[in-house]
């Protein structure tokens, strides 16, 4: 679907641009009966108020498409995947690597399961397409513990 019309919205938020448009839009001119029945619509919408006994421009309807249409901002692990849930950035910051890897931790392999190379693989490649990059960030820190082999990983036991 297109996302045009958060343009559309925007530009209509803008008084220099609104005030272009109904200089390019006002070669029409409207009997009294017609512009009347046209404001009482316009109000209907919330896009105009009376003021005064004046119609006066209001943007409240116009915010609250925008906002009703924007995408919540992803929080936590949320904030580093793409569309798809795939890690496409891994986080600068420490603190919150530890957390995207945890939440993957936590979703690929469960408490006491036991993976081999071949499985844990195939479980990260839900989340990535490097794979050993992924692995390797989970065994530095410490959230999946692998043989001395290397051909098995869990997680690590609390004690």
């Amino acid at each position: 679907m297109s996302e045009r019309w958060r343009g559309v919205v925007a530009a209509l938020l803008n008084p220099e641009l609104r005030a272009a448009l109904a200089e390019v839009m006002t070669d029409a001119s409207l009997t009294p009966s017609r512009r009347e029945r046209a404001l009482a619509r316009l109000g209907e919408l919330g896009l105009v108020r009376d003021l005064d006994g004046h119609a006066v421009f209001d943007d409240t309807a116009l915010r609250g498409i925008l906002a009703d249409g924007a995408p919540a901002k992803p929080q936590g692990p949320h904030r580093y995947l793409d569309r798809n849930g795939r890690i496409d950035q891994y986080p600068v910051r420490e603190a919150d690597r530890r957390e995207l890897l945890a939440w993957v931790a936590d979703r690929a392999v469960a408490p006491g399961e036991v993976l081999t190379e071949k499985e844990f693989n195939e479980r990260l490649g839900g989340f990535t397409t490097d794979v050993a990059l992924l692995r390797r960030h989970l065994v530095d820190h410490e959230l999946v513990q692998r043989t001395r082999s290397g051909s098995a990983y869990m997680r690590p036991s609390d004690g």
